[in-house]
């Protein structure tokens, strides 16, 4: 495409060129030979109408002489480049700048006709066979007492003419050429601006639909084609991301279900080979039966994930209390908390705060962080749970005082599978999709959460939910 797209736009800049000189080789020549004649006669034709009504009239009148009506010819001649004539209407010549008087041999033009020129005043011709080459003739008629008495005629050469034709059509040559090399320009600036920059495009293209997305190009313009490149960049970062996240995903799956698979064979296997004893197999039964939990587990937090990634996800809104949804997933732990002898502390704005969520998603949410919060947080604890109203937004937040969380990893905790190094000894059943799944719900709803956390002091998560509107039903 890109040799294709450069050749056409030579070909289009020579085709410029070509039709440029016709169009001066024909159009603009005939049209300044036109202009040059029909300018050159209306200067005649004010010279021949001053002679008719001067020095040709008073001859007519016999107020002046042939001689010297022929010295004003002459002087006119040499002054014009032009010949000069005075004819009877019946074509006989009375005065020619170009011969001297002779009144003994008269010259007559033969079939001379005044009403040649029609509706103009001049004619271009050999007038009547007098010339071999082609000539300008103009006609001032002479008049005397309103007749028509005789001709004041001037001839001047078409080679004369077609000699400065043809001198400002080299002028006109001349500027073409100038402008044929001045749009060179344009053409430096497209290859410069457009072709350039297109044909490292197009080579990122190629490079992308191969598969090397960690192609990299760089083009130099903050116009149009510099931001195509910078979004064709970006894209292909992406996606790039995108295929590495993929990888991630599919190695740590591998890595989480291999683990419990390879303890379930394990023990089966050791119970069928008779290397455990038939009075152990309660015991080992115990520990298949928790792996085969945790692989449950790891499917239904994958289902779950993709349903919410999933484009379109329909939500089941409603109107709810948040703080009784609260309480009740708080008592829901109450088996786990007097385990660890861990409380749970609720600071709830009001007996009852209404919100407009999915309240079977936003349980799960608050599952999720207050499971996070007692796996990691130490005996003898409180875990705080807080609601605040602002800015008409409902604020939850999940505060415990455990170990904290890597300043480095706050960043990673929201990735799929990531577990922190200081949670994997407290986390041994985690499958690391919890807080990816609070955050997709959360982010399905429009809302934010955040996490404040210092290691070794402990962890707060905050999301917020939209106020109830009081109008919504």
């Amino acid at each position: 495409m890109r040799k294709t797209l450069y050749l056409k736009f030579l070909l289009g800049y020579f085709i410029f060129g070509f039709f440029g000189f016709i169009a001066v080789a024909t159009f603009v020549s005939s049209m300044t030979m036109e202009h040059l004649t029909r300018e050159k006669a209306d200067a005649l034709y004010k010279e021949a109408t001053l002679v008719a009504n001067t020095y040709a009239a008073d001859l007519y009148n016999n107020e002046t002489s042939l001689d010297t009506v022929k010295k004003q010819l002459d002087a006119l001649d040499t002054y014009l480049s032009a010949n000069l004539w005075i004819i009877n209407p019946s074509g006989r010549m009375i005065l020619d700048s170009k011969a001297p008087v002779d009144v003994e041999n008269e010259t007559v033009i033969s079939d001379f006709n005044p009403t040649v020129t029609g509706s103009s005043y001049y004619t271009v011709g050999n007038f009547f066979g007098c010339f071999t080459e082609e000539q300008l003739s103009v006609f001032a008629p002479i008049t005397s007492g309103y007749k028509v008495r005789g001709y004041v005629v001037i001839h001047y050469p078409m080679s004369s003419l077609t000699a400065s034709c043809n001198g400002l059509l080299n002028i006109s040559y001349l500027m073409l050429v100038v402008l044929f090399l001045l749009s060179l320009i344009i053409l430096i600036f497209f290859t410069e601006m457009v072709y350039l920059p297109l044909r490292k495009i197009t080579e990122a293209t190629e490079q992308y639909a191969a598969g090397n997305m960690h192609y990299e190009f760089q083009v130099e313009s903050e116009d149009e084609m510099g931001y195509l490149a910078a979004s064709l960049n970006y894209m292909a970062s992406e996606i790039a991301r995108t295929e590495d996240d993929q990888k991630k995903f599919v190695a740590n799956v591998s890595h989480d279900f291999r683990s419990p698979l390879t303890s379930i064979k394990g023990y089966l296997e050791a119970m069928l080979d008779g290397t455990i004893p038939p009075e152990l197999y309660g015991k080992y039964l115990g520990i298949v039966l928790n792996e085969t939990e945790r692989l449950t587990k790891l499917t239904n937090s994958l289902l779950v994930l993709n349903n919410l990634n999933t484009r379109g996800m329909m939500l089941d809104k409603s109107i709810f209390d948040i703080n009784r949804i609260i309480r009740d997933t708080a008592a829901s732990f109450e088996g786990t908390c007097r385990k660890k002898t861990i409380a749970i502390e609720l600071i709830l704005t009001s007996d009852e705060l209404y919100v407009n969520a999915d309240v079977g998603k936003i349980q799960q949410v608050l599952y999720n962080l207050l499971d996070n919060a007692i796996k990691f947080s130490h005996h003898d604890s409180i875990i705080k749970v807080e609601t605040t109203e602002k800015h008409n937004k409902i604020f939850v937040s999940v505060k415990d005082s455990g170990i904290g969380i890597p300043k480095d990893d706050l960043k990673l905790i929201w990735d799929r599978f990531y577990k922190s190094d200081l949670s994997r000894g407290k986390d041994k059943k985690g499958t690391g999709l919890g807080l990816s799944i609070t955050r997709e719900i959360i982010s399905a709803h429009g809302e934010h959460i955040n996490v404040i956390s210092t290691e070794g002091v402990g962890s707060e998560f905050i999301f917020s939910l939209p106020v109830a509107d009081d109008n919504e039903d």
